[in-house]
């Protein structure tokens, strides 16, 4: 399946990459170079939006939620983002930040689950 994006935001998720979250980075290190049997992108353009990580093999987005995704504007965003994503037939798994800084054990737990069931 081919994902249609925004050419405009190419820069600007560079520049996410470039300076992530401290949750983003964290998670990263167990993300990158297949670690984990799949192959993840960082701060990937689809659409208008910019997730935190894709994996095409697993039509998967990991979105990472801080303080300010509490507030009912960007609640709202998330949730017209994680509408658009799933008509793409994509699935969306979110954590808090302070889920990844704080359990990464059972974060990971959570993604090797869907990774193997999505094997299946």
């Amino acid at each position: 399946m081919i994902i249609h994006y925004n050419k405009n935001l190419k820069s600007l998720a560079s520049e996410l990459r470039a300076n992530g979250t401290k949750s983003e980075v964290f998670l990263w290190r167990y993300l990158k170079g297949k670690q984990l049997g799949v192959r993840f992108i960082r701060q990937k353009v689809v659409g208008n939006y910019i997730v935190d990580f894709y994996c095409k093999e697993l039509s998967l987005v990991i979105e990472l939620d801080g303080a300010s995704h509490h507030y009912e504007e960007s609640m709202l965003n998330d949730a017209s983002k994680e509408a658009f994503l799933k008509s793409l037939g994509l699935e969306v798994l979110r954590f808090e930040d302070n889920e990844v800084l704080g359990d990464i054990d059972n974060v990971l737990s959570v993604l090797m689950d869907y990774i193997e069931r999505g094997r299946e």
